[in-house]
């Protein structure tokens, strides 16, 4: 039995197609007070089964909170909302922002290829609905303030979760406010300038085994999910797009992806879109150091972004 792909360290997938899952340093989520904020895990779907796990401030006792919900990047491969660089970065941004925060255990590809995690993202904004009455927590959350955000495959989440509450008939019309997505993890079958430079071979190579691993049988690197492109919306359900702010990082080689998927958005009519770029940083730095300078600017841009909508 051979390895026919592999992130080393992350994620190895072997040619009878089983899957094997290097965990980085974990965190448990603690209902005592830490770093002034609360965690929980909960169960959004016991059958999928779709897991998640709750950010409560300690600050704003006697307010209502809105809801920031997050997804993890990771391909569509890997990742959790146990990882410890997630659980300190989602609870320091709960503090700093003083929202609730929800992040969602998605179901992973190769096992369950796209669009499982639109699916099962768009399954977790059902459940906060679904959920006010049964959830304590729930019952300190704005629902009328509900923010998306997510880094790389999970930024590529965002925009997805956010069509299909745009286009569907669900409890969503006038509740979702902002989408912040975090080096959002786009592609086509054409390449970008910097993707065909000769020193983002490795990356580029990384990428693609990726998107192999998560997009449907058949389908190649512009299917929809894939291209932001290719979406099919009208001009009028462009024009009811929430305001975005796309994160970007100099040094990632997705950086190009997210100043196209802003310029896109901005062409298509959606009334308020930012850019902003880290400058010096590398894709997903949050994740890795979520107690860095950088790191706390960027808690501080979202915060600024959460509160001013």
């Amino acid at each position: 039995m051979s390895v026919v792909a592999e992130a080393p360290g992350y994620i190895q997938v072997f040619s009878d197609g089983s899957v094997k899952r290097f965990e980085p340093e974990i965190s448990t989520a603690s209902i005592e007070p830490c770093n002034g904020y609360r965690s929980k895990d909960v169960v959004i779907d016991p059958l999928k089964p779709i897991f998640g796990r709750m950010y409560l401030p300690e600050s704003g006792v006697h307010q209502q909170l809105p809801v920031l919900v997050y997804f993890h990047g990771g391909g569509f491969c890997i990742g959790s909302t146990t990882w410890l660089g997630y659980h300190i970065f989602l609870g320091d941004l709960s503090v700093a922002s003083k929202s609730i925060i929800l992040s969602v255990d998605y179901r992973l590809a190769p096992e369950n290829r796209l669009p499982t995690s639109y699916e099962d993202c768009y399954s977790a904004l059902e459940w906060l609905i679904n959920n006010i009455e049964f959830e304590p927590w729930l019952k300190r959350a704005d629902l009328s303030q509900i923010f998306l955000s997510g880094d790389s495959a999970g930024g590529n989440i965002v925009h997805q979760v956010a069509i299909r509450a745009i286009t569907s008939e669900g409890d969503f019309h006038g509740r979702l406010k902002g989408l912040l997505p975090i080096h959002p993890y786009f592609g086509s079958e054409k390449r970008t300038e910097l993707e065909m430079a000769n020193e983002s071979a490795g990356d580029v190579e990384m990428n693609d085994m990726f998107w192999r691993l998560s997009l449907p049988q058949g389908s190649n690197r512009d299917y929809f999910g894939c291209n932001f492109e290719n979406a099919e919306l009208s001009m009028a359900e462009w024009s009811q797009f929430p305001a975005v702010i796309v994160f970007v990082a100099g040094l990632d080689l997705l950086k190009e992806r997210g100043v196209m998927y802003a310029e896109f958005l901005k062409k298509k009519g959606v009334k308020s879109v930012r850019m902003v770029e880290a400058e010096g940083q590398v894709h997903v730095y949050h994740v890795f150091h979520p107690e860095s300078e950088a790191t706390r600017l960027l808690q501080k841009q979202m915060s600024d972004f959460i509160n001013s909508h």
